[in-house]
């Protein structure tokens, strides 16, 4: 809940009293309140300047919490992510199954059920494949870096990298009127009248973006917690697994 000063609350109410001495028929004259009044003032800018501002708030904070859902190449990811600038952590679905990420600087981990690393090739490599899967499960398997997994997943827990590919958008911007996401005011900027994305954008604090609608349906992401700090360290040894040098295929 967003608390209201009292200072504000005697304003709209004098306002409403103006108001109603201004009534002539059924037409009001002057009597809409300021929507950006006790804002950070993005509000009042172009679209273009209002997602810049947005962008470079977004640069200048450490930590940020997301969530949601990303489509690309035909397969939905479901994400729920804490990054920082030495990594992140989180769990990823898709296609039903759920697995969990951690990064620490340079090595990343990977946790998830033996499902996740089973597959069927034939009886033999069936056999061979659900030892492996038993052995993986549940525990946070080191990504080796010359594995293609280690490619593929580790731009999941890249603050720089996975903002600067989510936030953007297409066309002709333009604002699209005031909103409120998850009890925070905001304003939105559209690209190509909502086809190529909408953002909206935080009206209270640093103008740090709150919630994106992905262009081409390609999916809708929540921000949160921007320079909420949290705890990011290597799993426990009797947790961890050293596969080697390339992990099973699955």
């Amino acid at each position: 809940m967003i608390p209201i000063s009292q200072g504000r609350s005697r304003r709209a109410v004098l306002a409403g009293a103006v108001c109603a001495l201004l009534v002539t028929g059924t037409a009001l004259t002057g009597c809409s309140e300021d929507p950006n009044e006790g804002t950070n003032g993005v509000g009042r800018l172009s679209a273009d300047q209002i997602r810049s501002r947005s962008q470079k708030a977004a640069e200048s904070v450490g930590t940020v919490r997301l969530h949601g859902t990303v489509v690309t190449s035909g397969r939905t990811y479901t994400l729920d992510m804490r990054l920082k600038e030495q990594g992140g952590i989180g769990s990823v679905t898709t296609e039903g199954e759920t697995f969990r990420l951690l990064r620490v600087d340079d090595e990343l981990y990977l946790k998830a059920g033996a499902e996740f690393w089973g597959h069927e090739d034939g009886e033999k490599d069936g056999e061979a494949d659900a030892a492996a899967a038993g052995k993986l499960a549940e525990k946070y398997v080191k990504v080796p870096q010359g594995d293609p997994s280690y490619k593929k997943f580790v731009g999941f827990t890249d603050k720089d990298v996975l903002l600067g590919g989510l936030l953007t958008l297409h066309g002709e911007l333009a604002t699209d009127g005031h909103h409120e996401q998850s009890g925070v005011r905001t304003v939105r900027v559209t690209g190509d009248e909502g086809s190529g994305g909408t953002l909206d954008v935080s009206l209270e604090g640093k103008p740090y973006p709150v919630r994106l609608v992905r262009a081409g349906k390609a999916g809708t992401l929540t921000f949160s917690s921007w320079g909420a700090d949290f705890e990011l360290k290597e799993p426990a040894e009797d947790e961890t697994l050293d596969y080697g040098k390339q992990l099973p295929a699955s």
